[in-house]
């Protein structure tokens, strides 16, 4: 398998890609994919095997006040490629870029019932930090995992302050200056 990053010739396959790994609504349209992979503070990293496409992976990066925050996009990879570590080593070099961007935290949203995806980060060293009711269309929640890039994934201080009853705990990250704009409400039932 090689492993390289993203070339504008290569959208078509990557489109076709994402056509596989999402049904509508989940997936995102082509202008908007490929607005993705032109962003200046992103990278994009392909997984071929023979000129064929195995797998993608994008992520961005915002530096604020705080520091630099990145941001995975997506991780996709072919359906017959899965189980291979294809997804593992994407996420890898996803991580690579975003400590050269000098990031010093990597979080994203992951369907709650995605269990595949979930494994993978926990088993890269993320934690789930929270959840975010009606995050993907039909109402789907999503789970939000990050990992502390600067201290080799441990997160070294509370993100939030719970409250007595944490079903129903809101909390901002942006009190907390990561970055993280989002409100969500943690530990509720899957959808």
């Amino acid at each position: 398998m090689l492993y390289r990053l993203y070339k504008p010739e290569d959208f078509d396959a990557l489109y076709a890609l994402e056509e596989v790994c999402f049904e509508p609504p989940f997936r995102f349209g082509p202008r908007t994919m490929r607005q993705l992979v032109q962003r200046p503070h992103a990278a994009t990293w392909i997984a071929e095997e023979a000129g064929r496409m195995a797998g993608f992976g994008l992520v961005e990066w915002t530096e604020r006040k705080t520091g630099v925050t990145s941001y995975i996009q997506t991780i996709e990879v072919a359906p017959e490629e899965r189980g291979r570590g294809v997804g593992s080593e994407l996420l890898g070099r996803i991580e690579g870029s975003a400590l050269a961007a000098s990031a010093e935290l990597i979080w994203l949203h992951v369907k709650a019932v995605n269990a595949g995806a979930i494994r993978l980060y926990e088993a890269q060293g993320y934690s789930c930090e929270g959840r975010q009711e009606n995050y993907y269309p039909l109402g789907r929640a999503a789970l939000i995992y990050l990992k502390r890039l600067d201290l080799g994934g441990q997160v070294s201080r509370p993100l939030w302050n719970a409250t007595a009853n944490p079903t129903l705990a809101t909390k901002t990250r942006m009190r907390q200056g990561w970055g993280i704009q989002s409100c969500f409400a943690c530990w509720g039932p899957d959808q």
